[in-house]
């Protein structure tokens, strides 16, 4: 990404959880790097952990995120397969009119339908930034 200054529109980071050389991906440094390579308007998105495994470590990225980027959520959503059910996504935008938790695009009904969406809907959307309250105090988002 050092190479790469100013030249993406969006990362995405699916990455292994934060252990031996992966843990550099939930630090500070390697989301500098992220946002050298966004665009003025870009935006990232991060593999977060779980709010019930991991919250000291979710609160150390939410915070240095807050010096970093003028708009920082996080998120998450269902998977069963993962430990507690859960896992969780930091967004971050170089904008500061971003709102992570509005639909960019509201389907209709019909749309869905048509579209065949399983799972997702404008409402799943909204409440993936629904926390409950241990962890919106602890975050303080």
């Amino acid at each position: 990404m050092e190479q790469h200054e100013n030249e993406f529109d969006v990362i995405i980071t699916d990455s292994s959880d934060p252990i031996g050389p992966a843990a550099a991906l939930f630090e500070k440094p390697y989301y500098e790097l992220m946002k050298k390579a966004l665009k003025p308007d870009g935006l990232l998105c991060c593999q977060g952990e779980s709010q019930w495994i991991h919250l000291p470590l979710i609160k150390t990225m939410v915070d240095f995120c807050h010096t970093l980027f003028p708009s920082v959520s996080y998120g998450y959503t269902t998977i069963p397969t993962y430990p507690s059910g859960q896992i969780g996504f930091m967004l971050c935008s170089k904008n500061k009119d971003t709102k992570f938790n509005d639909p960019v695009i509201k389907f209709t009904e019909d749309q869905v339908e048509k579209l065949d969406l399983k799972y997702y809907n404008a409402d799943v959307h909204r409440a993936a930034f629904v926390l409950p309250q241990f962890a919106k105090k602890a975050l303080q988002i």
